[in-house]
């Protein structure tokens, strides 16, 4: 994945973060569109956090275009879901509805 100054600029919103690695962590591997449907993030907004999270190592493309979590990612995962029930309280996604 290519990086450019608009990845450099992005902010992420660690939720969306979270929902990513979470479907990542339960299915394994999954290909853009699915993980795009699956987080309910409209692609072209997967694709930049796909680069962030590329460049930060937490997931990585395989030869098959499979996005495929990295154990640097699952630990990230990890860590912040400890870190959002100690500060927050509760981590609780908002529930997805699928796109028509």
């Amino acid at each position: 994945m290519a990086v450019n100054s608009e990845t450099q600029s992005f902010k992420p919103d660690i939720y969306v973060i979270a929902r990513i690695i979470k479907a990542l962590k339960e299915k394994k591997s999954m290909n853009r569109t699915a993980l795009s449907i699956s987080t309910g993030l409209a692609y072209d907004k997967l694709v930049k956090y796909l680069a962030w999270m590329s460049k930060k190592g937490f997931v990585v493309v395989d030869e098959k275009g499979l996005v495929v979590l990295t154990e640097t990612g699952l630990k990230t995962y990890d860590e912040l879901v400890q870190w959002i029930i100690r500060y927050i309280g509760q981590l609780k996604f908002p529930r997805l509805h699928p796109r028509t």
